[in-house]
């Protein structure tokens, strides 16, 4: 079976088991090809609804939750976008789609040596001018291009960190996963229009540790 086929079959999957609920995220996920984000050794299970290993003990997030973050931020076109822990760039990348035109992905990783893979791959897949690709700190976000109309976390903290509720926009909205290391619940949070949070708490999930100020301790 093609790899197109693969992937048309795991759109029509998570379509019926809730994840995808917009036709434009159907869309970029059936346009993204997962296959090129992970190890040769695990192209083959690209398309299974599973993480895999990228090295450097991180992992690329299961197509469902992909999805189902997607979903739950609804990034719009023109909107600028900050990501925490690009990993394989494939979030990044599907986030990129989404704010396609005019928008932009300013995504942050700790480890350098993902963070350079993540570039090259962003670069050869023709997303330079809409993914920049920083090695940094993620829970002290990225202040030089906030104020940032959505964030999305892809690794897990132990409370929101302030910064990046400092550098999200006036209504703008962040999804993050928080909890203990080993289990969490995916959270919403909003900042209303005279900076006021709210926060409601989703569907419990289990993500790598978020490293650094205010993340877990190395």
């Amino acid at each position: 079976m093609s790899y197109e086929e693969k992937r048309r079959r795991l759109v029509m999957t998570l379509s019926e088991e809730g994840y995808i609920r917009s036709q434009r995220v159907a869309q970029v996920i059936m346009k993204v090809p997962r296959e090129l984000f992970v190890p040769e050794e695990y192209r083959e299970m690209a398309y299974e609804d599973r993480p895999l290993p990228i090295g450097y003990d991180q992992t690329i997030s299961a197509p469902s939750i992909v999805a189902y973050m997607t979903e739950l931020l609804n990034p719009l076109p023109g909107e600028k976008v900050l990501e925490v822990g690009t990993g394989s760039g494939y979030q990044a990348i599907i986030l990129a789609e989404l704010v396609s035109p005019g928008g932009m992905v300013w995504s942050i990783e700790r480890i350098p040596q993902i963070a350079e893979a993540a570039r090259k791959r962003v670069e050869m897949l023709g997303y330079g001018d809409r993914v920049k690709v920083v090695v940094g700190d993620g829970s002290l976000g990225y202040p030089e291009e906030a104020p940032y109309d959505k964030i999305m976390v892809t690794a897990s903290a132990p409370e929101v960190p302030p910064p990046l509720i400092e550098q999200l926009r006036t209504g703008g909205k962040m999804v993050i996963p928080v909890g203990h290391p080993y289990m969490q619940n995916l959270y919403v949070v909003r900042k209303g229009e005279r900076g006021e949070i709210h926060m409601w708490r989703d569907i419990a999930v289990v993500f790598v540790p978020l490293k650094g100020k205010y993340g877990w301790r190395e």
